[in-house]
Parts: structure tokens; sequence; C-alpha cells
């Protein structure tokens, strides 16, 4: 015990001295640029192992550079393929989100199922609950201790459930979400240091998170039943000055949010078969001339903001929360005003990525790593399960996804494409090790607030007891994920439609200059 508490100890000290996001990239800026001046002074490069054409290291100090940087530095930012893509997803979803249709669909969902299913629901709501990250941790997480309590079960129990299914089930999900764009934007650009016309598939890690979702249920659940309500025993019940209960349940839906719900479901359904006529019919608007579906898949993140803001509205006017047209504009603001800083991250991020690209450090550097890597022998499986557990130990320390898929990108997906892994297999690698360890990171945002839940019911309930309770959550989810992750990976089955395989071919390719 006293180890455990000194290994938590130490990760909660470390992550703490950590700056902000924002200046981990400054400083990363500022080391680029040092090193390219050092690194092109030195003669620095290497020989693409395709072309055969030398790739020298290039200074960012250099004066072509210096006025690429002061000529493009708009562009740099406004191009970031990320930036507008997760803007236009926030637009719908914040209005859909603050108009309640997250919160009381959630509610919904748990309210409506027999007990034996109920931990499975509470994990599998989590999981759907990531599309809104804050509903997710601030309305289900502690629905999941009442709904527990309120049949006989230790609401302890139901927190983490529900905490894992939000947290270590991130990157899970039946439907694409904002997660899709701000991970698979850099790593198009990621790729593109190796091959220039590689272009980014929203959905090409969609097969992976539809399978990813059941698996992480599965896990979730058995840890819930097997260990953590065992470890917790019976749960007595905490009464008031009157020795009533203080927990019934709460998850009863108002008429008006059920009037919104179902008006909401009234949209949902047109939109689908909307969508479902410009899709299917072998001329469809979304279909191009040789009948293939690439019209549609870029079109998901449009459709995705159409969808949420509409039933937003829908549910907003039927229930009673949007009263006017300000009320809905002002919720898409208030969205807007929540991305701020992202967008000042986004902005360091882009410029970060740009200048490393214009040193070529990052393709010296893959083309290196993968000449030693494949001197190594590992199979591709086995370097895929070491991008995995790289990056389940970076999230201990760097909780941003955006920010770690950024610093660690530029160099894993170029690697890893000239030793025959695809680009998409490498981003799903790395949604795999950065969900599992969410659950256990004191630098977890929202772990202060799932302590206040906890302590309704456990007032000793400390950041150890909870990381404790979590572990086991972490260390199944992340086995099964890579099981999941091994099953494509082997079968090479694609990671989502159209053009996501997990192999790649790297054969006749120049790389970006």
């Amino acid at each position: 015990m006293n180890i455990g508490n000194g290994i938590l100890n130490f990760v909660e000290r470390a992550g703490n001295r950590l700056p902000d996001p924002v200046t981990i990239f400054v400083i990363l800026i500022t080391a680029v640029v040092t090193i390219s001046v050092l690194a092109a002074g030195g003669g620095l490069e290497s020989t693409h192992p395709v072309t055969g054409e030398t790739i020298a290291a290039q200074s960012l100090l250099s004066g072509d550079n210096i006025r690429r940087l002061l000529t493009e530095f708009t562009s740099i930012f406004v191009n970031f393929p990320p930036l507008g893509l997760v803007l236009v997803v926030m637009i719908g979803a914040g209005v859909a989100e603050r108009t309640g249709l997250f919160g009381a669909g959630l509610r919904a969902l748990v309210g409506w199922v027999p007990n034996t299913l109920l931990t499975a629901t509470l994990v599998f709501a989590g999981v759907m609950g990531n599309l809104a990250v804050d509903a997710g941790y601030v309305v289900l997480i502690p629905l999941g201790g009442i709904v527990f309590a309120s049949v006989g079960r230790h609401p302890i129990a139901g927190i983490a459930a529900t905490f894992a299914g939000v947290s270590a089930g991130f990157s899970a999900n039946l439907f694409p979400g904002p997660l899709e764009p701000l991970l698979l934007g850099i790593t198009v650009q990621a790729a593109q240091f190796i091959d220039p016309d590689w272009q980014l598939n929203i959905l090409s890690n969609y097969y992976f998170i539809f399978a990813l979702t059941p698996a992480v249920v599965i896990a979730g659940t058995w840890v819930t039943q097997a260990i953590i309500e065992p470890r917790l025993g019976e749960w007595k019940g905490l009464k008031g000055e009157n020795g009533e209960d203080e927990d019934a349940p709460t998850t009863d839906l108002t008429a008006a949010e059920r009037r919104g719900l179902i008006a909401a479901g009234v949209v949902m359904i047109a939109l689908i078969a909307w969508v479902v006529s410009m899709t299917m019919p072998a001329d469809a608007i979304l279909r191009d001339e040789n009948g293939d579906l690439a019209p549609f898949y870029n079109s998901i993140v449009a459709i995705s903001m159409i969808a949420f803001l509409l039933m937003g509205l829908a549910f907003g006017i039927a229930a009673g929360t949007i009263k006017s047209d300000k009320d809905a504009v002002a919720m898409a603001s208030g969205a807007m005003s929540d991305m701020g800083v992202y967008i000042v991250l986004a902005f360091v991020m882009a410029m970060f990525l740009a200048l490393f690209a214009w040193s070529n450090l990052g393709t010296i550097l893959a083309i290196n790593g993968a000449a030693a890597l494949q001197a190594s022998g590992l199979p591709a499986p086995l370097l895929l399960v070491a991008m995995v557990m790289l990056t389940a130990v970076l999230n201990l320390f760097v909780g941003s996804a955006s920010a770690k898929w950024a610093m660690l990108a530029p160099v894993a997906v170029p690697m890893l494409m000239l030793l025959g892994i695809g680009p998409d297999a490498t981003t799903a690698a790395y949604r795999v090790g950065d969900g599992a360890t969410n659950i256990i990171t004191p630098l977890l945002p929202y772990m202060p607030l799932i302590l206040v839940f906890a302590r309704r019911y456990v007032p000793e309930f400390g950041l150890g007891s909870l990381i404790a309770t979590m572990l086991p959550y972490s260390v199944a989810i992340l086995v099964v994920s890579l099981g999941v992750l091994g099953v494509f990976v082997l079968a090479d089955l694609p990671l989502g439609p159209g053009l996501a395989p997990v192999s790649y071919d790297a054969t006749g390719l120049t790389p970006a200059q």
C-alpha cells in the first residue's frame, strides 16, 4: 500500500509541475528551431528508403524559412485541419448540450432499463456520453451513483462504472464525434511528411471505434460486478436528519423534457431519411461519378453539425429551453466561447507542426527510427502495442488528447508508414492508449468533480481511493482494447469505410519538402 501511494504521489507531483499545454508547445517550438539550426549546420541528412532522395535538415532561422513563416503566418493557423472541423461540429453540439438534449437523453437511457442490465447500461451510456464530454461527466456520473443507490447497490460502484464508460471509453462510440476531426486532422499533416497526397478520411477509424464499444461495455460491466462491488461491500445507505432516504432516484424526466425528446426524435428520423436519400441511389447527391461514397465521407462534419443543431433546436423549442431566436444564438455563441482555450492551443500546435515539417527533422527521425525498428525485426503488431503503451504512460502526465497526438504524430505516423503501417492504424493505436489511463491520472480536469460526487456517499473517499477503484477498469479496458486492435491488425481489416487499411505500401512515394 505504501509503495502504491508513493507511486501515486510521484505521478501527482510530477504532473502538477508540468506547464500548461500551450506553454509546452511554445517550448517545443523553441526546441525545434534550435535543433534545426544545429542539425543543418552539422549536415544532418538521411536517404529516403523508397525514392533514394537525400533529405537534409533545414535551419528554421534561414532567410527563406523566416520569410516563409511571416508570409504564411495567418494561413498556417487558418488552414490547420482540426480547427475548422472541430469548431463547425461544436456549433451544433453546443446548442444540443445547452438546450438540455444530451442530459435528458442520457437520463432517459439509464431510466428505461431493468436492474439486471443496469451496470452495462451505465457503462454504455458513459461511452455514448463522450459525444458531449461535459454532459457525460457532469450529468451521467452522479446519476450513476444515484441509480445504484436507489436499487440498494453501492453508489461508488455506479459512479465508477459510469466514469469508466465516459473517460476510459473515450475513443469508443457507435457514432463519430468531435474527436474524429480533432485527431485525424493532426494525422493527415503527419502523414503528408511521407506522402504529400495522403488525404483525410474523417471516418477512417469508425469501424474500429464501433467494435471497441461492446468491448469496453463488457470489460466495464465485468470489473464492476466481479471486482469493485465485492471490494466495496454492502451499501447501507445514507439517511437525512429525519431518517428519510437521501438517495431517492431522480432519473424521471419532466413533461417538458419528454416533449423535447419526442421532437428531437422526429427530427432525427427525418435526418436519417434525408441522408439515406442522398447516399443510397446509385446517382445520389453524395456519390461521385464512379458511384463511390467519398463525397459522403467528406460531408460527415457538416452532417453532424446540422444534426446536432436541428435536434437541439427541436428539443429546446419543445421543452421550453429556447424561447426565441436570441436564446439559440446565445447557446451557439456560448459553445464558441468555451472553445477559446482550444483555439489558442490550436494556434501553437499549428505553428509547431508547420515548423517541424519545414525543418525535415520529422522525416529524418522517421527514416532513422524506421530503419532501427526494421533492424530489430519486431512485427507490426508489436510496434503498435509499443505505441499504445507509450501513449498510456504519457497520458498520466499530459491530459489533452490533441496535445499528446500533436507531439507524437509527426514522428510516429511517418515512421510506421515506412514500416508498412497505415496512418489510420497508428491513430487507432494512439486512441487505445489515450483512453485507458484517463481514469487513473490525477491530472484529469474532472477528477476533483468525481471526488465530490463520491464523497456524498463516502465522506472519507480520497484521490488514492478513487485511483485504486478505477485501476482495474484501466487495466481491463486496455487489455480488451488491445485485443480488438489485434483482430483488426492480424486480419488486416479496414478500420473504417473507404480507404482505411491497417497496412500501408510506401513504394514509389516522393516525400514532402
